[in-house]
């Protein structure tokens, strides 16, 4: 039984580093990292913080063609739900010192980022 356990923790270990790199990110992922971020694109001020580490976080996930256009559907349907400044959500990787290789207008086609 201990041999059994010890095959299923390796086959698990062994899946997840397999599943990891393929992984795409998920609108969950750019909405938590951008969480922290709400009261400035709604609001105005300076962006805190946390929010700059999700924007960095978020910014370092972005590693493929995929993963940028499904972050900037999420961020343009963010945007219009939560009414968002335009102008701060343009801002804010520039003001957290980062780039996210596009500028997410209310306008933008995400099919053409890159």
């Amino acid at each position: 039984m201990k041999g059994v356990a010890v095959i299923f923790v390796v086959v698990l270990a062994v899946v997840s580093l397999v599943a990891m790199p393929g992984e795409a990110i998920s609108c969950g992922d750019v909405q938590g990292s951008l969480a922290p971020c709400l009261a400035y694109l709604t609001g105005g001020g300076e962006p805190s913080s946390s929010c700059c580490g999700g924007v960095r976080s978020l910014s370092g996930s972005l590693q493929s063609q995929q993963d940028r256009q499904t972050a900037c559907y999420c961020m343009k349907s963010a945007a219009s739900s939560f009414n968002v400044r335009s102008d701060a959500a343009s801002n804010l990787p520039g003001k957290c010192g980062v780039s996210i290789g596009m500028t997410v207008t209310p306008d933008i086609d995400c099919s053409k980022v890159s």
